[in-house]
């Protein structure tokens, strides 16, 4: 996968055609490194301008010089190719990367595949969603992944007593 999702214009700013969006993105400051943005219909909107306002950022762009050119953008979702967001540190994946893995438990047993990852702020959540069972919820903690291989698919998880329960 190429492009993915990096935030949703929410609103506009100003009169001058800046808008608010809502980074999808732990680190916000990605932003400055990216220089092009598209929408889903493949408009491209070159970065020109960018600003912080609490937990949204303000973009402004080349192609948008007023309002009404704004006004048309939101609710639209974002995406920036892969490479204009460089390296992520090691244990650090893209959600995109992490849909449809394949979990498995440290005893080799076959739990599902990872559906949702909900972010709780203290640490992420695995949704995993399970043959005609309800979705297992797997916290992402040390003792709980083990290890994550995206060159094969999956994902090893030691199950705490309980868990299977829930």
């Amino acid at each position: 996968m190429n492009m993915l999702e990096v935030g949703k214009i929410v609103n506009t700013h100003g009169l001058r055609g800046e808008v608010k969006v809502v980074p999808w993105t732990d680190y916000p400051e990605v932003f400055e490194d990216i220089k092009t943005v598209f929408t889903a219909d493949g408009k491209e909107f070159n970065i020109k301008g960018i600003k912080y306002q609490k937990s949204n950022i303000i973009l402004r762009f080349a192609e948008i010089t007023d309002i009404d050119e704004a006004e048309k953008l939101k609710g639209k979702t974002v995406f920036a190719e892969r490479n204009a967001l460089g390296e992520l540190p090691e244990g650090v994946y893209y959600v995109a990367d992490l849909i449809g893995l394949k979990v498995i438990t440290d005893e080799g047993e076959e739990l599902g595949e990872i559906s949702d990852v909900l972010q709780t702020g203290a640490n992420d959540i695995y949704e995993v969603k399970r043959e005609g069972k309800k979705a297992l919820l797997i916290p992402v903690i040390e003792s709980v992944v083990l290890k994550v291989d995206t060159d094969a698919r999956t994902v090893t998880v030691h199950l705490m007593e309980g868990l299977l329960n829930l």
